[in-house]
């Protein structure tokens, strides 16, 4: 795009939040951060009067509303829709201007009521987190959880003639990745687990950025500097590197800094590499996820490309999630089969409709949900390998018969990557009532997964039989055991819904949403409607959690629990 911007870093703030800057500079914040209150969990608010109930000002209500506080005349009013906007009320009816600017009064967070959006301003991003740093406690030990000054990183170089991603050396040789810090007193959480800022309806990337940093082959790919960004620079003209972004947030995660961080700088280089994206609306986790994939493939696979004739990828995104997929249409009148092979970075899988007895679904979330249903992992991939009858007005050309004829199709994973992406349709449009709607179906899913039922090689075998006694590219060397690292769930409704993100590590689970994070058990994480799920290799899981153990460099005893 011959419009970026190469030296700016943050998003670029909406014209009336720099009008009130130029009008009214920093004094109000200095205000506003003495009745900012940090809750236990990391969450920041504003600390409201307990004798008297937030109300908006207009219209009096005070529950099921979002209340905006006013940087100008401390005015409390609401913003429910474009068309229910209090706050612009509030605004329009006073003379003086800068009452645009108001503050979330529960997410501690700026808000425009002429854009009616969320907008991110780093001075005041800087203000909020030096409250929670100030907030921090001391722990058992005595140590101030203020003093970061002590965690020193330093990042194990790897030569270049370090061994592939996937290959034995690679999986095995991850301890000469890790980060070489001092210690100076406990920390009850795993290494890299840290919080990210919403910075204005951006939960569905810090959810996503959360499932990838914590990504074992991924993690190792940017710890081991693998994508220098000091030669990125050298070499490209273009200093809006979506991969360097990501290495920033590589190196910031793992520093052992534990206040949570602000991707800022990678958002604005998202919104230039998908400017169809590009605003402060909420935005769809999983397009989120295949944008991301599809910025680091343009950028990694031009410089890694080394064999022109091949038609593999060598780009890591290709390297870690990309699978084969086989299609195979049979023709219903004389049996002949069409096959194809489509590369995949993720399996999008309907929720099947079979119910199973609702035993790790919370009471709570049970009650609420008593229509909603329960569906299994495993039988929404019996779904999508199931044969299906194509209907009369998709009746494909049969090269035997040489006319079209009603067929079959089944489809089966003919490769399978080091990383899999399910992707569970929730949402769904009707063209006839031209309406869309979040199903509310629960997934249950097994931490460990076996594959092999849902291969080519199964899948052909048990259509044909004995008959098939070998298979082309035999599959047996293909690693098919897979355990769960993340989960991305969606909860609320489709127009106004929230992502936060679910890690497993060293069979622990923790959840990560927005920029607090906290120890959860796995009935929660049960009982959460999942929309993507991320499973890894059990070598490289199994690896990945021996780095994790309390004593090992792997697991950062740093001066913070967040």
């Amino acid at each position: 795009m011959s419009s970026r911007n190469p030296t700016y870093n943050n998003p670029i703030p909406c014209k009336h939040l720099t009008d009130y800057k130029q009008n009214h500079g920093l004094k109000s914040y200095s205000c506003v951060q003495k009745n900012l209150r940090t809750t236990p969990n990391g969450r920041t608010t504003i600390n409201k009067d307990q004798t008297k109930i937030p109300r908006c000002n207009i219209c009096f209500k005070h529950q099921g509303i979002r209340l905006y506080f006013c940087l100008i005349c401390s005015s409390i009013s609401c913003c429910q829709s474009p068309d229910s906007n209090h706050a612009l009320l509030h605004s329009q009816n006073e003379k003086n201007g800068g009452h645009e600017i108001l503050i979330d009064i529960e997410k501690a967070e700026l808000f425009c009521c002429i854009c009616c959006d969320q907008v991110y301003d780093p001075d005041f991003d800087k203000l909020v987190m030096s409250k929670q740093i100030m907030e921090m406690p001391t722990n058992n030990n005595g140590v101030d959880f203020r003093n970061n000054n002590s965690c020193k990183r330093r990042k194990i170089m790897v030569s270049s003639t370090a061994s592939t991603v996937g290959s034995p050396d690679y999986k095995n040789g991850s301890k000469e990745l890790l980060l070489i810090m001092t210690r100076n007193s406990n920390s009850c959480f795993p290494w890299g687990l840290r919080g990210l800022n919403n910075l204005g309806n951006t939960c569905f990337m810090n959810s996503v950025l959360q499932a990838l940093i914590h990504t074992p082959p991924l993690r190792n790919y940017f710890l081991s500097d693998r994508h220098n960004r000091e030669s990125c620079r050298k070499t490209s003209a273009d200093r809006l590197c979506l991969c360097c972004d990501i290495d920033a947030i590589f190196t910031s995660v793992f520093s052992g800094d534990r206040t949570p961080y602000s991707p800022a700088r990678f958002l604005y280089s998202w919104w230039q590499h998908s400017a169809n994206l590009a605003s402060y609306e909420q935005q769809d986790a999983h397009e989120f996820f295949i944008s991301m994939l599809d910025r680091i493939h343009e950028r990694e696979g031009q410089v890694r490309a080394q064999n022109k004739e091949s038609e593999d990828c060598h780009c890591i995104a290709h390297k870690v999630f990309s699978g084969i997929l086989r299609s195979d249409v049979t023709c219903t009148t004389c049996g002949f089969t069409s096959t194809t092979y489509d590369p995949c970075m993720d399996i999008s899988l309907d929720l099947n409709t079979s119910s199973v007895s609702p035993k790790d679904v919370t009471e709570k979330s049970t009650k609420s949900n008593q229509n909603a249903g329960i569906s299994t992992l495993v039988g929404c991939l019996d779904l999508f390998t199931r044969p299906e009858k194509l209907g009369s007005d998709q009746k494909l050309f049969c090269q035997h018969c040489q006319i079209k004829q009603n067929s079959l199709k089944q489809m089966s994973i003919r490769k399978l990557p080091l990383v899999l992406c399910f992707h569970i349709k929730r949402f769904e449009h009707s063209p006839v009532r031209q309406m869309s709607r979040k199903i509310d179906r629960y997934l249950q899913f097994p931490f460990s997964l076996d594959m092999i039922p849902f291969l080519s090689s199964s899948i052909v075998r048990n259509r044909f039989g004995n008959r098939i006694f070998a298979f082309e590219g035999d599959e047996s060397d293909m690693s098919t055991e897979f355990e769960v690292f993340a989960v991305v769930s969606h909860s609320g409704k489709l127009e106004s819904g929230h992502y936060v993100t679910y890690l497993r590590l060293r069979s622990q689970w923790y959840k990560c949403d927005d920029a607090w994070i906290t120890q959860v058990s796995e009935r929660l994480v049960r009982a959460s409607q999942v929309y993507l799920i991320y499973y890894v290799q059990k070598t490289l899981y199994t690896k990945s959690s021996e780095d994790l153990l309390v004593g090992d460099p792997g697991f950062l005893q740093t001066p913070t629990c967040c």
